[in-house]
């Protein structure tokens, strides 16, 4: 796994590729960082390991400055925080990105996959996205899968609020779901 941070503004995120010869690699995790944290802190990380077979010494950190386009995970790196850029410059509103879901139950990948036909601006219900996954009375196991979600930004559960219009939850902070609604457009009660 190739791990490096990048900032957007006052806010970090971390990114992780897979490495692997029998595959092209793609994104396991990209996820905010807390300004006092490391990328160790991950909650990613152990279920990594787990979900992999790989210990502590199967994460390579290399800082964004250092990148290679000339290693395949490197590269897919570089790619992401350039399509990250892109859209905290309102240049791009959907990512094109391989991602690795198989981290998440049958049930998770389903939802984050539904995450992903939220247009750009827009925002749903949880009870709605229940009903998009064929689980209609499901909001809540929806709203879990949401905070289980490993690719903030790019799988866009940010733009899940509640019935009532109020934000929810989002697991890198109110303060970071706001930011991602109004530059999208989107002015939500809090």
């Amino acid at each position: 796994m190739i791990v490096t941070t990048a900032a957007f503004g006052s806010h970090q995120l971390t990114l992780i590729a897979s490495v692997n010869e029998h595959s092209s690699p793609k994104l396991v995790e990209v996820n905010w960082l807390r300004a006092s944290d490391s990328w160790h802190s991950s909650k990613s990380i152990p279920k990594l390991k787990k979900h992999y077979g790989i210990d502590n010494q199967s994460f390579t950190f290399i800082d964004e400055d250092s990148l290679s386009e000339s290693e395949p995970a490197q590269a897919l790196l570089i790619n992401a925080i350039a399509q990250l850029t892109e859209y905290f410059n309102g240049d791009r509103q959907a990512f094109d990105l391989p991602l690795d879901t198989s981290l998440g139950t049958e049930f998770q990948q389903r939802v984050w996959q539904a995450l992903q036909d939220i247009g750009y601006g827009e925002t749903i219900s949880y009870a709605t996205l229940a009903q998009n996954v064929d689980n209609p009375k499901g909001f809540r196991a929806v709203a879990n899968a949401n905070s289980k979600n490993p690719f903030s930004i790019i799988v866009p559960c940010h733009r899940v609020i509640a019935s009532d219009g109020k934000l929810g939850g989002y697991t890198g902070g109110l303060d970071k779901k706001i930011h991602l609604l109004a530059l999208e457009g989107v002015t939500c009660k809090v």
